[in-house]
């Protein structure tokens, strides 16, 4: 990872105070501190791994009482990381206390993919002085378990790296299971290849690249894995789903499934199959999408098809000034909710929820549509395993353009 250079920041904040530097294009992922004086202080790739950090910023926004600028702040060193803390009093802890947010987001929810990203991100590896430094331990007790349960990666220089990271990677697989999503994708959080220690531009083997949406450690083949596809498969052997993830939850409290939403209604617990006619029948699309949840525990990927379509026709009969902005067509589990825009502070809508940004409810769309085909796929209704759904979802994203979307906007649910 590329480290903080206090001297070099020193050396160059002169000149930055004495020539106007143009204003950074996406003042929303750093707001309060002018990108200029980050790339003089050597920060990490903070780019490296966008597609973690893009699903993180959407679930913190979701309720973020802390007030955290931005999940990137949780990777930078201190003194950077106090400036958009928010109310998070440790820097320290800050990188765990985003992980932590935006699970607890996701998970009443109901949003897997929102929970992985979550557990990703809380595996990344911090900023640190220098090559062969490691980043501190956060010393408090998250919220939520499974977060607390993930460390993150520290430079392959530092001591027991190796060991250390391949450790990190298995216990992110564990808990990747538990949830219900790939434990392989664990090895996706990892860093990059060792540097040189003593090297003048602490910068290591790293890139960063901005305009790169999934992140350059993965476009550019940089990333290192931390452990063997057969070593997670060992690892995570007997562990199984539990009640945080849509694939085995065959009830949904009213806590979770209304925390997200705006002035929906909760769906009752659920223990028999529930078809699209039922789900139209409470009048509510939050509703439909809970019992739509809760179906595919109790049967199968056919009621989520058919609610899913029952959710579209529900969606668009009820919005008649509104205009669908999903243009994605692909079917894999059914077809993502439509995204509606209309009027007023929160213009975009996906099965009840409001957003102030195109780009957050397009994502939600695409997280909707995934979990379904997820669902089908670890149920054994639907053929082809869950590689498929991930590369759907990414093409969803793509074809909504959601990464420029929301790099474009500072994002309020």
């Amino acid at each position: 990872m590329k480290y903080e250079t206090a001297t070099l920041l020193i050396a160059v904040l002169g000149f930055v105070s004495a020539a106007p530097v143009a204003e950074p294009k996406n003042t929303f992922i750093l707001p309060s501190i002018p990108k200029r004086m980050l790339r003089g202080r050597e920060l990490p790739q903070e780019h490296s791994h966008n597609r973690f950090l893009d699903g993180v910023r959407v679930n913190l926004n979701i309720n973020n009482p802390n007030k955290i600028q931005d999940p990137v702040f949780g990777l930078l060193g201190n003194a950077v990381a106090k400036t958009g803390a928010g109310t998070i009093a440790n820097p320290d802890c800050l990188h765990q206390a985003t992980a932590d947010q935006a699970f607890t987001n996701a998970k009443a929810a109901n949003n897997v993919t929102g929970m992985a990203d979550a557990l990703m991100y809380a595996a990344l590896e911090r900023n640190t002085a220098s090559v062969g430094v490691a980043s501190v331990i956060c010393n408090e007790t998250a919220v939520n378990p499974e977060i607390q349960a993930v460390q993150q990666h520290q430079d392959p220089v530092s001591p027991n790296a190796a060991a250390t990271n391949k450790a990190v990677v298995l216990s992110l697989a564990k808990q990747l299971t538990s949830i219900g999503a790939d434990p392989q994708e664990a090895l996706l959080s990892g860093t990059f290849a060792p540097g040189t220690i003593g090297d003048p531009t602490a910068a290591g083997n790293t890139c960063d690249d901005e305009t790169d949406s999934p992140g350059c450690i993965f476009t550019q083949n940089l990333i290192v894995n931390d452990a063997t596809a057969d070593e997670i498969t060992a690892a995570v052997a007997g562990v199984s789903a539990n009640s945080t993830s849509i694939a085995t939850t065959a009830s949904i409290s009213s806590s979770n499934s209304t925390s997200n939403s705006t002035g929906s209604e909760c769906a009752a617990a659920v223990t028999s199959t529930i078809t699209a006619v039922a789900a139209v029948a409470t009048g509510s699309i939050a509703s439909l999408a809970s019992a739509s949840v809760a179906s595919v525990a109790a049967t199968s990927i056919a009621s989520v098809a058919s609610s899913a379509s029952a959710a579209a026709a529900l969606s668009t009969g009820t919005s008649a000034t509104g205009t669908n902005v999903q243009t994605f067509t692909g079917t894999l589990g059914g077809a993502p909710p439509p995204v509606v825009s209309s009027a007023g502070d929160r213009p975009f809508s996906v099965n009840g929820d409001s957003f102030v940004g195109e780009g957050a409810a397009l994502q939600r769309s695409c997280s909707v549509q995934h979990n379904a085909c997820a669902n089908a796929a670890n149920s054994g209704s639907l053929a082809g395993g869950v590689e498929q759904c991930e590369t759907q979802e990414t093409a969803c994203n793509a074809a909504s353009g959601v990464a420029k979307k929301m790099r474009r906007q500072v994002m309020m649910f």
